[in-house]
């Protein structure tokens, strides 16, 4: 029962891919369908779930990570920079054309509003710099992701930058902004300390709902023959989301030993620099306005993947970096020659 609450959000992720797949080929354009994905509109449903995460996100942590940015720009520069340019050397090997497209949205997304500093704080580190990389990355990827894109797409493909970058201000700066603002208030500051976790369970659903409306769309295309490029495309995806996912990771922690950050700080940068978050990229995916109205539902796939198997790999990293805390926190005590661990900053 404690694993079904644990993973509950995986859970409903694998479960509710395949489903709506198999609704989309069978039900096609029934009225369940029509009726469905105009109700759960990617637009919509990714605004409301970025304020709520905002709005739980409690910023009054960062002062300690803004008097010490270079982790915070590190781990930044790795989720902006360094991630989208491998994936631009690896999409033009990919099989189809949503995967393409698929992996570009999946590494110029950036930081997830939550995970990065829940899987900080697991593993000891320092969340204020997790969370200041969450907001910095947020708030650059209304200009970043775009520029990426169109570097990736190519000219005979129609897309409108200018639709892609107004999206994303109105559907992921806006609402973080108000989130942020909201939590000023004395009274709903409280409020949304109070119900976190309710509101975080409520965020996650949303999510559950974007992914089944996208995973309809994309069963529909896909009783085209050929349609999603077969395992083989499939497999190649799989392999360079996780491997972005890693190489970030690696980069991070190795990058920060040679910069002297501190453990728990480096612990963040492995964290932030590498995570991506879902809700973003689901919309970049799934709104038919961002590509020229004509959409790509595949490339749902590589999103769905990198955000799956990031979870599924940083539960066990943070494992071990919690592992390797305590050793130094332990070395440090008996240095000190006292019962007490030292704060980490």
């Amino acid at each position: 029962m404690g694993g079904l609450r644990k993973y509950w959000f995986l859970i409903g992720l694998l479960a509710l891919i395949p489903l709506g797949l198999c609704v989309g080929v069978f039900a096609g354009d029934s009225e369940f369908t029509q009726r469905w994905t105009g109700i759960a509109k990617p637009r919509v449903v990714t605004t409301v779930v970025l304020f709520l995460m905002a709005f739980t996100l409690d910023s009054r942590q960062i002062a300690g990570a803004l008097r010490a940015p270079g982790p915070v720009m590190f781990a930044s520069a790795i989720n902006l920079g360094l991630i989208p340019l491998l994936a631009l050397l690896l999409a033009p090997r990919q099989l189809t054309e949503d995967f393409r497209y698929g992996l570009m949205i999946a590494a110029t997304v950036p930081c997830t509003l939550a995970a990065a500093s829940v899987w900080t704080r697991k593993a000891k580190g320092d969340d204020a710099v997790s969370l200041l990389v969450t907001l910095t990355t947020n708030s650059l990827c209304v200009v970043v992701t775009p520029f990426w894109l169109s570097l990736a797409i190519s000219q005979s493909t129609r897309i409108d930058l200018s639709s892609i970058a107004l999206g994303l201000i109105y559907a992921v700066l806006v609402p973080t902004a108000a989130g942020q603002v909201a939590r000023l208030i004395p009274a709903c500051g409280r409020w949304a300390t109070t119900y976190k976790i309710p509101l975080g369970v409520v965020a996650q659903m949303l999510i559950l709902s974007l992914v089944f409306t996208a995973a309809i769309t994309a069963g529909g295309k896909l009783a085209a023959p050929g349609s999603a490029g077969g395992p083989r495309a499939l497999l190649l995806v799989s392999a360079c989301c996780i491997g972005l996912h890693l190489t970030g990771m690696l980069v991070a922690w190795v990058g920060g030993g040679l910069f002297g950050f501190p453990l728990p700080r480096r612990i963040a940068t492995v964290f932030a620099g590498s995570q991506k978050t879902l809700p973003i990229g689901v919309l970049l995916a799934t709104d038919p306005a961002m590509f020229g109205n004509a959409g790509v539902p595949f490339a749902l796939f590589p999103m769905i993947i990198y955000h799956t198997s990031q979870l599924l790999i940083d539960t066990s990293v943070a494992q071990a970096l919690a592992r390797r805390a305590d050793r130094e926190n332990e070395q440090q005590n008996g240095a000190n020659g006292n019962d007490e661990f030292p704060v980490a900053t």
